[in-house]
């Protein structure tokens, strides 16, 4: 058993939570509700606009073209830096996140959707995505992440 002190946990540069969030149209919502909570518990509140707008379009990606269950991942990597992952069931790895050397192109202005992992390349530092095989229960699908930091912090507003 190993024991942690409170002011051991409140200096560690890196931490993790995870929440399951089932095939709901709500998902996102309850996402971005449980990143504020994180974020600001980690005063990392400078991050949240765009962290927020990110892990909203990877979780209604996940929820839109699967039909099972997604988990979102928040990792702080230091105290200015945030992993964001989505998992979902569906394994295939849509674009931009397939290619990366492929240029993004403009979606129509008149098109209903078609914006979000754009998006999501665009406002974060670094992003990727890759398939996962059967694990033991059964469950491959796929992982797709951004990474968001204060080098860009103006740039949601610009947008």
């Amino acid at each position: 058993m190993v024991t942690v002190s409170p002011s051991e946990c409140e200096t560690s540069p890196t931490w993790a939570y995870a929440l399951q969030l089932p095939h709901d149209a709500r998902a996102a919502r309850i996402a971005r509700v449980t990143l504020r909570a994180v974020l600001a518990g980690h005063g990392m509140s400078q991050l949240q606009e765009r962290a927020e707008l990110l892990a909203s379009e990877l979780v209604t990606n996940a929820y839109r073209y699967s039909d099972g269950p997604a988990a979102l991942r928040l990792r702080g990597l230091g105290s200015d830096r945030l992993r964001v992952s989505v998992w979902d069931t569906n394994p295939d790895i849509p674009p931009p996140f397939d290619q990366r050397s492929r240029p993004l192109c403009p979606v129509p202005a008149e098109a209903a959707g078609g914006r979000g992992l754009f998006l999501v390349c665009h406002y974060a530092q670094t992003w990727g995505g890759y398939p996962l095989g059967d694990d033991l229960f059964g469950r491959g699908g796929k992982l797709l992440w951004c990474e968001v930091g204060p080098e860009a912090a103006g740039r949601v507003t610009a947008a």
